[in-house]
């Protein structure tokens, strides 16, 4: 079985901009082009989560079809569409992708209200769906509590996440007093606060409070001087970089300096702007990729991705380029482009190499893998390390 996540080949021409449909065509493979479909939120609030994805579809496409194709000699071909950050956008172009005869499988949402949104329309097809980067808990399942046949995610689940917060405030940290800080209008935010106390009460931390704030929220004054007067070793606070980010601005001006730790959602530079670099010391996030924690597929994929893009790859091209590679590899290991059988082939993946880590599938359609934990300073990652969750 060829493994092609590790050639490093280039020559694909791209036609179009990544905004509007496109079709990424072959170059040097040859035969009936393999047709992946895309749904990703190229614009709206969640554009900054799914546009490295494309890139990453793009150069791992570039890279395949250097290297021959797939099946004995067929180009991948992507039909790239944009949902707008919209659920209604979504599911019509799920259904739409579904419904072209051409497409084998299918790409995204990766935010999770789409996701939501569109899975009955997934459920309804036979066509393997992969979703990069969505990380809400449940998704991949159906009314039944078991796993959706034809669906799959290479990014871990908020629980997950918060679940290693907790080992990592607890046991890196040692902070066995911790204020919850948490977004009251955002599923993302209180589902990983939920974990994150149910485990780190069971390694025997205290909570010593839980204040809240809405997304949308950018006076957060009042909310910072009222943390004074608690007294607490570290804040875990998950949430989406354009609160958190003000979050931290308003703590470390106040004189604040206790650690504060959060979830992926910070992993933007925009997080850095909105807080001060000055004001990011001390600040610990979990995310899925950190190139500092260099295996040999995370090299060789950031050479080719910055040699490409003329920028270094983050957290949403990693994980883009392990979904592509992971559904290919499937497709491989199937032998065919028959639905089912890629389904099952994907189901039964153990010991992936993906730059994100290896991982295998578990029951749930869930990657089994490390979570790693980022440190930031003066804006900067200073330390990256994985959190192993019993």
């Amino acid at each position: 079985m060829k493994k092609f996540k590790n050639v490093l080949l280039t020559g694909l021409v791209v036609a179009g901009s990544v905004l509007a449909p496109m079709s990424v065509s072959a170059q040097e493979a040859t035969g009936e082009p393999l047709v992946l479909g895309v749904n990703l939120e190229l614009t709206g609030p969640a554009a900054p989560y799914s546009v490295p994805a494309v890139e990453a579809f793009e150069l791992y496409v570039e890279q395949v079809n250097a290297a021959g194709g797939v099946l004995d000699g067929r180009p991948l071909e992507l039909v790239v569409l944009d949902n707008k950050t919209d659920t209604t956008e979504g599911v019509s172009l799920q259904t739409r992708l579904n419904d072209d005869s051409e497409v084998v499988a299918t790409l995204g949402p990766n935010a999770s209200g789409v996701v939501n949104a569109a899975k009955p329309v997934i459920e309804s097809s036979t066509k393997p769906t992969v979703l990069p980067a969505t990380t809400g808990d449940g998704l991949t399942l159906a009314a039944n509590g078991e796993a959706v046949a034809n669906l799959f995610r290479t990014a871990y689940e908020d629980s997950y996440q918060g679940t290693a917060g907790a080992v990592y405030v607890y046991e890196t940290l040692g902070a066995q007093n911790t204020l919850l800080i948490v977004d009251n209008a955002l599923d993302y935010s209180q589902g990983l606060a939920d974990a994150f106390v149910t485990k780190y009460e069971e390694l025997g931390g205290t909570v010593v409070a839980t204040e809240a704030y809405s997304s949308g929220d950018t006076d957060f004054t009042a909310l910072a001087t009222k943390l004074l007067g608690y007294e607490f070793d570290a804040i875990y606070m998950p949430g989406y970089y354009t609160e958190t980010g003000l979050l931290v601005k308003a703590f470390r001006e106040l004189g604040l300096t206790q650690p504060v730790v959060g979830a992926d959602g910070y992993a933007s530079d925009t997080f850095v702007e909105l807080a001060g670099a000055e004001n990011t010391y001390d600040v610990h996030y979990t995310t899925h990729y950190d190139a500092s924690l260099e295996s040999e597929a995370s090299v060789a994929f950031g050479k080719a991705y910055t040699e490409k893009f003329g920028k270094a790859p983050d957290t949403f091209a990693a994980l883009g380029y392990d979904a592509i590679s992971f559904l290919v590899d499937g497709i491989e290991r199937a032998g065919s482009t028959d639905p089912e059988a890629i389904s099952q082939a994907l189901a039964e993946t153990v010991d992936f190499e993906g730059v994100t880590g290896t991982f295998s599938i578990n029951d749930e359609h869930n990657p089994v893998k490390p979570a790693v934990m980022v440190t930031l300073d003066n804006g900067n990652v200073v330390n990256a390390q994985e959190v192993v969750v019993d």
